[in-house]
């Protein structure tokens, strides 16, 4: 690969950081909004239900259903609550764009993968986490975690630009292999999907049952497990891959870095929690702390691992 770097590339690579952030945190207010202003999770689902007709043959007007239930009747949003959600979810797009040319541009200005720093991990795993997000929400109801996952990225990518930025440039050459693609690209997916899962698991803890406008606890460890079932085998495939990739470089498979070890400590986590729930049947809070404790030890495995200790991964330039 190429030692050289097209600057102007790089600089639109960092402008584009920017206008993402921008973006996420723009569609996290919409995200806010919509759930300060708009229907409440009650009322959607009851404006899911079928209409029942009355005795006299006409239909029942519209907001009886929960004052014959019992329940105060809620009032209607307002206009401009209409649109909230939707625009929160146009500017998440936006910002998944951005997010995505950001990695491009990065790529294409040093003519390498754009993840061979921990700058450029953590993009690229905040742009995962919103991915795995918006692709659930075309087949899930999980507009609810959108406040909250915009949030999530928007920190991911300051904390990025603010204390782990670093010039775009070549890579030691033990990262100009292929793996880098199969291995590393593996655990940022996995990040992504986990990172969904942890913000559900968060927002299960600090819940309140006076919280009608939030999602229900069940909604929120349905969305939490769904992610973990589909992330933990790409993890599986990114630790095995790993090894793989240690062998090709190191001559062994296994040796003890920090790193492999965190790496597996997160796979065990993971995995406890999915035994958990399979075999002994938890769920609700206990299931919840379980992968909350899993998604702490991929934090640290993938940042503080980096930044607290050494090893043969220290080569990821963090400032």
């Amino acid at each position: 690969m190429s030692a050289e770097v097209d600057a102007g590339l790089a600089t639109l690579s960092d402008q584009l950081i920017l206008a993402t952030v921008l973006l996420y945190v723009s569609a996290m207010i919409a995200y806010a909004l919509d759930l300060a202003f708009g229907r409440s999770a009650g009322a959607s689902a009851r404006a899911d239900r079928p209409v029942l007709a009355t005795v006299g043959g006409g239909a029942a007007p519209a907001g009886t259903g929960s004052a014959a239930e019992g329940g105060p009747v809620e009032k209607a949003p307002p206009a401009w609550a209409v649109w909230a959600g939707p625009v929160a979810v146009g500017l998440s797009w936006l910002g998944w764009a951005a997010n995505l040319a950001s990695l491009l541009t990065r790529g294409l200005a040093v003519d390498r993968w754009p993840w061979g720093n921990m700058y450029e991990f953590v993009v690229a795993m905040c742009f995962a986490a919103v991915s795995a997000f918006l692709f659930m929400q075309l087949r899930y109801p999980v507009r609810f975690l959108g406040a909250f996952v915009t949030v999530a990225a928007a920190l991911g990518l300051g904390f990025a630009v603010r204390y782990l930025h670093v010039q775009a440039g070549p890579v030691v050459p033990a990262l100009n292999s292929y793996w880098v693609a199969i291995h590393v690209s593996a655990a940022i997916v996995a990040s992504g999907l986990f990172i969904v899962a942890g913000v559900s698991g968060i927002l299960y803890l600090v819940r309140k049952d006076t919280a009608v406008r939030l999602p229900s606890r069940r909604d929120l460890e349905r969305v939490a497990h769904r992610a973990i079932v589909i992330g933990f085998p790409i993890w599986t495939f990114a630790v095995i891959a790993g090894a793989l990739w240690a062998d090709k470089a190191w001559g062994r498979y296994w040796g003890w870095d920090p790193k492999e070890i965190w790496a597996f400590i997160t796979w065990i986590a993971y995995a406890a929690y999915l035994h958990a729930r399979a075999t002994a049947g938890w769920k609700g809070k206990a299931a919840m702390i379980v992968q909350l404790v899993a998604f702490a030890c991929l934090l640290f495995n993938l940042v503080g691992v980096n930044i607290f200790l050494g090893g043969l991964h220290s080569y990821a330039e963090v400032p």
